[in-house]
């Protein structure tokens, strides 16, 4: 699969993930299941690093919406808002299952070329997508090095030394086949029906 075929299934995926109601991510969550199945452990890591988000968020919003407490105890959130904090951050779940996909299927390098391939067009807009793209190259790079303790102070005096990076940074895409035109229209398809059933 092209890697921006790839990017565009995991976007159209979290943009359809947002209109879903329960039967709708019952439908989308076996498929997801299916295709992460060898990233299961990256999204359990992402899980495990957004859990106090994903309390925070469902906390806000239990507690935020009106309607009738639970077990009529003034403290406890309502049943409206249990409803939909947990709907909430079931979405969000799957969603960082689809960016758990991305991950383990084009690595930082396939994003990279996904992302290039994507942004080029806006090159003859006069937008420097290439500098947008070796930047979010440098930055990838630097999250994956362990910097030793009390190392931004040196960072922000610019006396961070020199980070070893590639002076050249090369982009090699496969050519968009009608396999990858398939996969998109399958997934827009897919998207549809699962919007329709909730």
């Amino acid at each position: 699969m092209h890697p921006s075929a790839a990017l565009l299934v995991c976007l159209i995926a979290i943009v359809v993930i947002q209109f879903l109601g329960w039967l709708g991510l019952a439908l989308v969550f076996p498929v997801l299941l299916l295709a992460t199945r060898k990233s299961i452990s990256g999204w359990w890591h992402l899980l495990r690093r957004m859990r106090w988000l994903l309390l925070s968020v469902w906390l806000i919003l239990a507690y935020g919406a009106s309607g009738d407490a639970l077990y009529d105890v003034a403290w406890l959130p309502t049943h409206e808002g249990v409803r939909d904090a947990t709907l909430h951050v079931a979405r969000l779940g799957l969603m960082l299952g689809c960016l758990a996909w991305l991950f383990a299927f084009l690595g930082n390098h396939g994003l990279l070329v996904a992302l290039q391939s994507l942004l080029h067009p806006l090159s003859r807009l006069g937008l420097a997508s290439e500098r947008f793209v070796v930047r979010l190259s440098l930055v990838m790079q630097n999250l994956q090095v362990d910097l030793p303790k009390g190392a931004w102070r040196n960072m922000v005096n610019g006396s961070g030394g020199d980070s070893g990076g590639p002076e050249t940074l090369r982009f090699e895409a496969p050519a968009w086949s009608a396999n990858d035109s398939f996969v998109c229209l399958a997934v827009l398809t897919f998207s549809c029906l699962a919007i329709s059933l909730g």
